[in-house]
């Protein structure tokens, strides 16, 4: 059985300070045995943390549309954000990855944008996250799993940790997995698990963004 966060940020995302190794620490110590790194617009983290972890790493993205943002699961080349919900869904299956919705209900959506959630952007998409700890709202939680149901899509939960503490807040137990296909098999099957992280973790992600930009951060450099 795996026990899979399928939402996790590292320092390779503006809004987070936490290193790779803390990571891999963190998910022994709770016994994560499976992550998904969605870092934002940049699979950099993703990709270095799977060559040094001792469990499966999904290498993922959250990649910023006009519309909101989108997640790439099983992705082997970044996708540059910015494009609209249906070119972000095209270069997402180009690669034989899996589209999902994150908090489709948990942030405010760009002013004048064309929803996420519409039947049209959902045609497209594999998976729901249902459960994201960082989703202010029992309502929002609600309305995601009515969203899944709705359309019949595969629901998944995630920390969306972007601090140490947060990793392992919401998760999935579900059966062993081989690849894309049959991880949406087995994820249909899986159960979630968590809650909710307090609000106060968004001011820690306030602070890493105004280091980072003070920084000179850039996508895909952790400093």
């Amino acid at each position: 059985m795996i026990r899979a966060d399928l939402h996790v940020h590292t320092c390779y995302s503006l809004d987070c300070l936490t290193p790779l190794e803390q990571i891999v620490e963190r998910c022994l110590q709770l016994g994560l045995n499976c992550v998904a790194i969605a870092d934002h617009n940049t699979i950099a983290g993703a990709l270095k943390l799977k060559e040094i972890a001792p469990f499966r790493v999904i290498v993922a993205e959250e990649i910023l549309t006009p519309a909101g943002e989108i997640m790439g699961l099983f992705l082997s080349e970044e996708i540059p954000p910015g494009l609209s919900p249906g070119e972000t869904i095209a270069q997402i299956r180009s690669q034989g990855g899996l589209v999902a919705i994150p908090h489709p209900f948990g942030r405010p959506l760009p002013r004048n944008s064309h929803s996420l959630t519409s039947p049209e952007v959902l045609s497209g998409v594999d998976i729901i996250e249902t459960l994201n700890a960082r989703t202010p709202s029992s309502n929002g939680i609600d309305r995601a799993w009515r969203l899944a149901r709705e359309y019949g899509k595969a629901a998944s939960a995630g920390s969306d940790a972007h601090t140490i503490g947060e990793i392992g807040r919401a998760y999935v137990e579900m059966p062993e997995f081989e690849g894309p296909d049959d991880f949406l098999d087995c994820l249909a099957q899986g159960r979630i698990l968590g809650q909710k992280s307090s609000a106060l973790v968004h001011l820690a992600s306030m602070w890493a963004r105004i280091r980072k930009r003070i920084a000179g951060y850039s996508a895909g450099n952790p400093s």
